[in-house]
């Protein structure tokens, strides 16, 4: 009788400053083929420029695997709090591009 495949155990440590975490408001993604950039930073008003505090490269894979555990998560809040609505935002509305189409005559 075979015994099942031994899961390795990983030991997550994380230092203080890390720990307490970084706010964000504003986020830009950006791709090449083999990595993914992810920007977090503030937007405040009053103050002209948006400024990144963070900034985290990744594999293709691993910013597929983290898009799926996100959606699995905010499935979970919602499950528990109701829905997370985006203040602003309607269903086939366009962020931040618009096409313009001239007129024919």
């Amino acid at each position: 009788m075979s015994q099942p495949p031994q899961q390795n155990q990983i030991n997550i440590k994380i230092d203080e400053k890390v720990g307490e975490g970084v706010y964000a408001n504003f986020f830009v993604i950006s791709n090449s083929p083999s990595e993914f950039i992810l920007d977090f930073g503030r937007i405040v008003p009053g103050i002209p420029d948006a400024k990144v505090y963070s900034r985290v490269m990744t594999t293709p894979q691993h910013a597929k695997q983290m898009l799926q555990l996100l959606e699995k998560n905010i499935e979970a809040f919602e499950k528990q709090f109701g829905e997370i609505k985006i203040i602003g935002q309607t269903d086939n509305k366009t962020v931040g591009f618009k096409t313009s189409h001239p007129t024919g005559g």
